[in-house]
């Protein structure tokens, strides 16, 4: 892609699509909760609340409902006493998954000494048992 190329193209852009990506996952928590939905498959606020260290029930329920207004997460109620509510993934939310893994991945492999008590560093495979997705052949 030549200068002019670039320069058309960043001229329709309306803003950075890495600034906006950030913007919708980047508050504090939001990350945590996706990486749990994720890799942990947790789906209920209690969980949530009990895994993810410093987080509060008002900050939870602000954060799933940002969530749930980006289209990453929905809400489901169902109908029992008590009262149950599970959330699930988007297809939006899971086309987080990959960048997630590899933000991951990069830790486990750049930064193993503040990751693992040992200080050595380990694949995705060997800490979650599972290639990364997209990546099921390697």
């Amino acid at each position: 892609m030549n200068e002019q190329e670039l320069k058309l193209i960043s001229e329709q852009m309306k803003c950075c699509p890495v600034d906006n990506t950030f913007k919708i996952v980047g508050k504090k928590f939001t990350i945590h909760i996706l990486r749990n939905m994720i890799m942990l498959n947790q789906t209920r606020f209690n969980q949530f609340l009990e895994s993810i260290e410093g987080i509060n029930p008002k900050t939870l329920s602000v954060r799933l409902k940002e969530m749930e207004k980006h289209d990453l997460i929905t809400r489901k109620i169902y109908d029992e006493t008590p009262i149950r509510i599970e959330y699930e993934m988007t297809e939006k939310g899971m086309a987080l998954q990959p960048i997630i893994e590899r933000m991951a991945e990069f830790s486990m492999k750049y930064c193993c000494r503040q990751v693992f008590k040992d200080g050595k560093p380990r694949t995705f495979k060997q800490v979650f048992g599972r290639t990364l997705k997209g990546f099921e052949n390697q």
